[in-house]
């Protein structure tokens, strides 16, 4: 469901022109001047989240060299829901979709 953006305030519109500055002379970090933006102009650069298979999934854990239990305690996820994933009986949604993608783009090392 998308979420309509509302056009901003003069206020917002200043505060974001000011970070903006701020951004190109190196006060402000890309990284904090990104999250000021994204919550008031909204997901510009969400990245792309590929939906995963269950053998997808699979494939990722095995090339982490992980159990299933050491994978679930990673990703903050019960062992039995990653294995309804691997299984294909459920698929991962929300936080767990982006973690995934995330092993999968860059390796185990980003999230730990």
């Amino acid at each position: 469901m998308a979420t309509k953006i509302e056009k901003n305030s003069a206020l917002t519109q200043a505060l974001l022109e000011t970070a903006s500055d701020m951004n190109s002379i190196g006060l402000l970090d890309n990284t904090a001047y990104g999250k000021i933006t994204m919550r008031h102009l909204g997901t510009i650069n969400k990245p792309d989240i590929t939906p995963l298979t269950g053998e997808d999934i699979r494939k990722i854990r095995e090339q982490t060299h992980l159990s299933q239990s050491v994978f679930a305690k990673c990703l903050n996820l019960t062992v039995g829901y990653v294995s309804q994933l691997e299984r294909g009986v459920k698929r991962p949604t929300g936080a767990a979709l982006m973690l995934l993608n995330v092993i999968h783009r860059k390796g185990i090392e980003a999230i730990l």
